[in-house]
Parts: structure tokens; sequence; C-alpha cells
């Protein structure tokens, strides 16, 4: 975490309170690091993060170092991941606000609620 951005978010990440021997692990353990992950409000940063800097070990943002190098090799053209996925996260929430002008979270929580 090298700038004022990462500390942020790094200060909002599920895992901040975690063991680091849970989130650096092998095999079928990294499953379970990644269940962490699901509820992250910051997963997005925290992939850009491991994606831009080449962050070879652990889990970050719901992706394994083997998931990363696979999604590295099939986009080696993207120069910032961070800017990518922001933009994804947004024209995504955008698309959900189009029916109602609200989220579709908040659509599907009214029609249970």
């Amino acid at each position: 975490m090298g700038n004022t951005d990462n500390e942020e978010w790094g200060e909002r990440a599920a895992c901040r309170t975690a063991d680091p021997d849970e989130l650096f692990v092998e095999g079928a353990a990294q499953n379970r690091a990644k269940i962490l992950c699901s509820g992250c409000p910051v997963r997005t940063e925290c992939l850009a993060h491991a994606l831009d800097n080449r962050i070879e070990h652990g889990v970050w943002g719901g992706m394994t170092e083997r998931e990363r190098r696979a999604l590295l090799r099939r986009r080696p053209m993207v120069t910032s991941w961070r800017l990518l996925l922001e933009t994804a996260r947004a024209e995504h929430e955008q698309q959900g606000r189009r029916t109602t002008g609200r989220p579709r979270w908040a659509e599907r929580w009214a029609a249970v609620g």
C-alpha cells in the first residue's frame, strides 16, 4: 500500500483483521480465502492493486495468483486495471439504475421487504 488511495481502501477491506496466513495459502485453502473477499466493499480496488502491481502471492480481490496470471495473459494491453475495473463497476451500477432510477439491489430489497 504505497499511496494514500491504497491506504484508504485497505482500511475498509474485509480482511484487514484477518490472519495473513489465511490469505497467503495454497491449494484448496485458497477457496476459503476467496470467501472472505466475496462481501468485501473494496474488492475492486484490491484486485486492481494486485493486478497493477503484479503481486504474485496470495488472494487479492477474490482472485488467486493463478487466476490473476491468466487474466494478465488474456489482457496484456491493459495499462491500468484500476481504471478498467472502476469504469466497468460504474457502468454496471448505471445499468442497474436505468429502469427505476435506483440501484438493482434497492429494487430487490423493496420486492423482498
